[in-house]
């Protein structure tokens, strides 16, 4: 029943994805992180509904008389540059013991594809919103799910794999988990119906407890992060503080003993098992990085050289056998594709973060409360938790962060074209008019209720229009 179910909703979506080539990015992302069709157990699991997707909407996309193109900036060209490097280290230059794995890098274009793809689908406030909730939503419906069988089985629960795809192992999980938590944050603060914002607020400790179920230390630590910033940017920080602080010991006395016992081994990283293998991995992939400085040993080759560079292998090593990665998502990039993708790849987070910042101090001189500075927070949130994250967990090509830096691309030019306008028609933000941004009471941590009523944002009428 599930599988008939799960391709009629697929064949739906097709003719409507080649009309609506914003519905077709929509439901690519319901299919890429809630892995819709894994939660079917037979035919339909194994289809290939996310390429018949991306299919009919870019082909929907070509074909539109109204398409615009997607944005060309310093973060777009980065993009390329990375599929051209990698591309050239991985299929031509790089080491290894087996042939380039072409299907590995074929799906990396496809992550970057879809990131540019959306920075030309998406171009309004209002659809970014929808894409926001729609992501959103996807890892809350595990959040909720996990969160809730937690609470039931008095936290019995260990979530050893994610739903699929490049979320399928538990630590990844938990680290998606963690980059959700501002957007509910600011779908719950922002929504002006109350039963709404209030069942979004309530997914938010659900998915807190569904990150600690995980086990994983990593998504542990980020998650603190994660909450450690938005608590900074609240105008409430000793509240926000105060049951960051009540969060944590609830965790710790209500957690089963395995976690507490895996949290405590932190501050034993030299001599526990698990931490001490992860440093030693670091020592190998900066042997790697000393032995291939340009393009690296090869895109996903960190497995096949391992042995070569670990000074004593073990015979399980030697035999290849067991998943051997980085456990950093940073020296596992430095290592297979060399300084140069290194580089890049550092250079895009940063002016990401950086064009957050940005708007943000714009803003700022603008309003006392606005849906940009609420947006400023998610984001800077979001992409704080990934790079800290990353430090621990091995997710050296994670698709959610490439389209997280497409989506502030989109926000940044949604952003600066509102500011402009409001800078050109002052008369838009005079107090007691509808729409003010500057003297409103905000909510939750300190951010403003957004415009929008449900999922739609009204147009402000421009001054003479």
């Amino acid at each position: 029943m599930r599988d008939i179910l799960v391709t009629l909703i697929c064949l739906g979506a097709m003719p409507l994805s080649f009309k609506k080539p914003f519905v077709g990015l929509l439901f690519f992302s319901v299919l890429a992180y809630m892995r819709l069709q894994d939660l079917a157990w037979g035919f339909a699991r194994d289809q290939r509904w996310s390429f018949y997707i991306a299919i009919m909407t870019f082909g929907g996309y070509l074909l539109s008389k109204e398409k615009t193109p997607p944005m060309v900036n310093w973060r777009t060209m980065i993009m390329v540059l990375l599929v051209v490097v990698v591309g050239t280290g991985h299929l031509l230059l790089a080491e290894g013991r087996e042939a380039a794995d072409v299907s590995r890098f074929v799906d990396y274009v496809k992550i970057m594809g879809v990131a540019i793809f959306t920075t030309a689908i998406v171009r309004s406030r209002e659809q970014l919103r929808i894409l926001i909730w729609v992501i959103a939503m996807c890892f809350a419906f595990y959040g909720v799910k996990a969160g809730v069988a937690g609470i039931v089985k008095l936290g019995d629960v260990y979530i050893k794999r994610g739903p699929g795809g490049m979320i399928e192992d538990n630590n990844d999980f938990a680290l998606a988990l963690a980059m959700s938590i501002p957007l509910l944050l600011h779908l719950g603060t922002s929504e002006k119906r109350a039963i709404l914002s209030k069942g979004v607020m309530l997914m938010i400790p659900l998915t807190m407890i569904a990150v600690v179920l995980t086990r994983s230390r990593g998504g542990t630590v980020a998650l603190a992060f994660c909450m450690t910033i938005l608590v900074w940017r609240s105008h409430r920080r000793l509240v926000g503080m105060t049951l960051v602080g009540l969060s944590a010991i609830a965790v710790l006395a209500l957690a089963p003993k395995e976690y507490k016992e895996r949290i405590y081994s932190i501050k034993d990283y030299e001599t526990e098992g698990s931490a001490a293998s992860r440093l030693r991995a670091w020592g190998i992939a900066l042997r790697m990085v000393q032995a291939n400085p340009v393009w690296g040993v090869g895109f996903g080759r960190f497995q096949q050289n391992y042995a070569e560079y670990d000074p004593h292998p073990t015979p399980e090593i030697l035999a290849g056998e067991g998943v051997i990665v980085a456990h950093n998502s940073y020296l596992q990039i430095w290592a297979e594709c060399g300084t140069i993708a290194f580089t890049l790849y550092l250079l895009l987070i940063a002016l990401s973060v950086w064009d957050v910042w940005t708007i943000r101090k714009q803003a700022r001189r603008r309003y006392h409360s606005s849906w940009i500075l609420s947006y400023c927070t998610m984001f800077e949130a979001a992409l704080g938790t990934f790079v800290l994250g990353s430090v621990f967990l091995n997710r050296a090509h994670f698709d959610l962060i490439y389209h997280y830096v497409a989506i502030v691309m989109v926000f940044g030019h949604v952003a600066r074209q509102e500011m402009e306008n409001e800078a050109k028609y002052p008369a838009r933000n005079r107090v007691g008019r509808r729409g003010d941004l500057s003297l409103r009471p905000s909510r939750g941590f300190g951010r403003t209720p957004d415009r929008s009523s449900r999922f739609r944002t009204p147009l402000q009428p421009q001054r003479g229009s």
